[in-house]
């Protein structure tokens, strides 16, 4: 009879045995790959097939095939696609389309009444979109979504409302080249359907309470956007003198608030509505019309001052990665968080964050000449005392594109502003620091840190 116990440990021995030699296998199988690795990586130093110029993981280019682009998103009552505005000839290529989750191409009808071009899609398309769907519009500059629902029509501007249309159209007046990513809502909801696309530079809002009353709004999104996703969000004051600083569209000191500016044809510049903004911007605009094809029309207010400059911004970007090798968008991980991440002539990486960008901005704004202002105009003069306190930084337009692309690139730095300005800027950011610092979007601490970054420009 067998012992029971010289069984166990018989077993217990050819166990322990197979384990050894388990063991020892997978040991000298890392032992093969790490050599190999090894290998393969002195080869690479010797042969030259590493970057020995990067300091960093960073994508700082990407070889596409296409144009240097920026995509903006504008967040808004819907979209009249059907404009010549929109028009281009120009087809978004399948990695673009892929890289923003479309879902759905809609092969637009350009032909007939504004009528009549919808009810040739009304089934093939229209009819088919839902909330879910990311829909491209082809022959157009608009990759469009609705994730809020409730309209009749998905993104297509309601025929009684056509401020969306506007609001994408001063956007394109300022850089024509821009990828629309548009959002129809007005919901954290619909910020974040633009916030969580890697490749959407900047959000642009145009809405919020009437007089800007202290009631919750979209900061939420807009803070995922910007200290999140290291996007840039461009939003608009009211279009009363009421103060920005409790909006909550312009006023977190994350988001870029903008207040409106008349320009006439004499070139005279009154302030028009939101007290203590960061920025003011064009007031008056010419903009397409969202119930015909090829219609304008002039309209006024922070709407189309705020997405206008959202279309410089986009601009400023699309030049500089043109400038520098860069072929991507947007500011994910990948690109270490950058707006911009290319290479220099010499070979040098050259990066860009939100922060910068926001920095350039303020240093180029310019305040107006209390002497153009006509008392017959029913406007507001801007005060040669303290006008920080109507304008903030400043004006912007056109104008501030050639001096900021100059900073930016380090061509021609732009010199500080006085004093006086900067201090009356500081006790701005200060009070919106105070004042969202309570919001509970995020820990405190981590907020406080990363509002501060969001205000100091990167050290080279």
């Amino acid at each position: 009879m067998v012992d029971a116990v010289d069984v166990g440990t018989a077993v217990a021995r050819e166990a322990i045995d197979i384990w050894l030699f388990k063991l020892k296998f997978r040991t000298w199988l890392i032992v093969v790959l790490l050599l190999a690795v090894g290998g393969w990586y002195f080869a690479s130093s010797a042969w030259d097939f590493s970057d020995e110029n990067s300091s960093s993981s960073i994508e700082t280019t990407t070889d596409t095939g296409w144009r240097t682009y920026s995509v903006v998103a504008p967040v808004d009552t819907g979209i009249n696609v059907y404009h010549d505005h929109f028009r281009t000839d120009e087809v978004y290529p399948d990695w673009l389309l892929d890289s923003l989750g479309v879902t759905k191409t809609c092969d637009t009808t350009f032909e007939g009444s504004w009528e009549e071009r919808y009810q040739a899609d009304k089934e093939s398309c229209w009819d088919t979109i839902t909330t879910s769907d990311i829909v491209y519009f082809h022959g157009t500059k608009i990759i469009g979504t609705s994730p809020d629902g409730g309209t009749d029509i998905h993104i297509l501007d309601d025929p009684s409302d056509g401020h969306g249309t506007a609001v994408t159209g001063a956007v394109l007046d300022a850089n024509p080249d821009a990828v629309i990513f548009f959002v129809e809502g007005f919901s954290t909801e619909a910020v974040l359907a633009a916030s969580n696309q890697p490749l959407v530079d900047i959000i642009s809002t145009s809405f919020g309470a009437i007089g800007s009353l202290p009631v919750p709004g979209i900061e939420t999104g807009t803070y995922e956007a910007v200290v999140g996703n290291n996007k840039i969000h461009t939003g608009a004051a009211d279009n009363t003198p009421s103060p920005a600083v409790q909006d909550a569209t312009a006023g977190p000191p994350w988001s870029i608030g903008i207040a409106g500016y008349a320009e006439e044809g004499d070139d005279q510049k009154e302030t028009m509505s939101g007290s203590y903004p960061d920025i003011a911007a064009d007031w008056t605009q010419v903009l397409p019309n969202h119930d015909d094809t090829d219609g304008y029309h002039e309209t006024s207010g922070t709407s189309f001052a705020t997405p206008r400059t959202a279309g410089i911004l986009s601009f400023i970007l699309q030049e500089l990665r043109e400038e520098f090798n860069d072929g991507g968008s947007g500011a994910s991980p990948e690109r270490g968080g950058y707006l911009v991440a290319g290479n220099t002539s010499e070979g040098e990486t050259f990066t860009l964050r939100n922060s910068e960008v926001r920095n350039a901005l303020n240093l180029s704004a310019w305040y107006p000449s209390f002497t153009t202002w006509d008392p017959l105009s029913g406007t507001t003069p801007v005060s040669p005392v303290a006008p920080c306190t109507q304008v903030g930084w400043g004006v912007v337009n056109m104008s501030n594109i050639e001096p900021m692309l100059m900073h930016l690139n380090g061509s021609q730095p732009m010199t500080d502003r006085s004093g006086d300005v900067v201090l009356c800027m500081s006790i701005n950011q200060e009070a919106r620091e105070a004042y969202w610092g309570v919001y509970p979007s995020a820990p405190s601490q981590g907020v406080v840190i990363d509002r501060i970054a969001l205000f100091v420009e990167e050290e080279s």
